[in-house]
């Protein structure tokens, strides 16, 4: 019981001193600065556009679901947005939290007894997953707020489409973590970027074959996410956001799903990301410093 208690409370110092070091490196307040930024756009962006489309669709009689139309397709715009970015930047704190410190020889002062290696692995993985978790959630809520406000409307299934994008964005700091026990910090982020750009490509490419029903193309797509599943997890929050237009012509991809993804994909990318958080902690235990 000692034993458990003096791992936790490592672990909660790690994670502490992580996300402190966001901080003291300025990482975090950049990311809020242009949240900020975003939001404000997004808020004027959106109020504009919809006095544009209420004045040339008031005098018709379809005009409330015209503006329910232009009012998704931009809140589902902005959470496309703001998974991309709480991607990105999972990508960015975590290529270097491991190597950088290696190339440094800054992790050696760390790791010495009683201190563990994988605490501190698993330390850092916490206090990102906390940062970008309150990050993106608290962009999101911004711009469903900022839509309610000015049009009343909301999207469906708001927790359980948001905790897929939390989960989206945690399969990219596994990953990046698992690569920065091995990996140089420039190497580890060209392989994140690079394994979430061909899981999106292929995502494109599994959305046409269903449309044009090729099954080619739609096996393609489907193995590219099992390779990295952030953008599958984010087309099936898609169909959870907006469940009446699926496969509608109405709404332009990305914003809409022509082909289902699997039930599965959801246990499949939370075994993703702890498969993933898992093999890091290993392999840096193991690892000649």
């Amino acid at each position: 019981m000692n034993d458990l208690r003096r791992t936790l409370a490592t672990i909660y110092n790690i994670a502490l001193l992580t996300i402190r070091e966001t901080q003291r490196r300025r990482i975090l307040w950049i990311a809020l600065l242009m949240g900020a930024l975003f939001l404000l756009i997004f808020g004027l962006g959106f109020h504009f556009i919809m006095v544009d489309f209420e004045a040339e669709f008031s005098a018709r009689e379809p005009a409330e679901s015209f503006d329910a139309l232009v009012a998704n397709f931009l809140m589902l715009a902005g959470l496309f947005v703001i998974n991309f970015l709480s991607i990105a930047i999972a990508a960015l704190l975590s290529a270097g939290s491991i190597s950088g410190e290696v190339e440094s020889h800054t992790v050696e002062t760390m790791v010495t007894k009683p201190l563990r290696r994988w605490e501190v692995v698993l330390g850092k993985w916490v206090g990102f997953a906390v940062i970008l978790t309150l990050y993106l959630l608290l962009l999101a809520g911004g711009v469903l707020l900022i839509a309610y406000l000015r049009s009343g409307k909301a999207l469906d299934n708001l927790p359980a489409g948001l905790g897929l994008m939390v989960l989206s964005t945690l399969t990219m700091l596994s990953l990046s973590i698992l690569g920065g026990t091995r990996l140089s910090t420039l190497a580890n982020g060209a392989l994140a970027f690079m394994l979430y750009a061909t899981a999106f490509v292929g995502g494109w490419v599994e959305q046409i074959g269903a449309l044009l029903r090729n099954e080619t193309a739609v096996d393609i797509g489907i193995a590219s996410s099992l390779i990295m599943p952030a953008d599958v997890l984010w087309k099936k929050a898609l169909i959870l956001f907006q469940p009446s237009v699926r496969g509608s012509m109405d709404v332009p991809a990305p914003f809409v799903a022509f082909s289902q993804p699997n039930e599965n994909v959801v246990i499949y990318g939370a075994l993703y990301a702890l498969v993933f958080l898992l093999a890091a902690l290993w392999v840096f235990s193991r690892r000649d410093l």
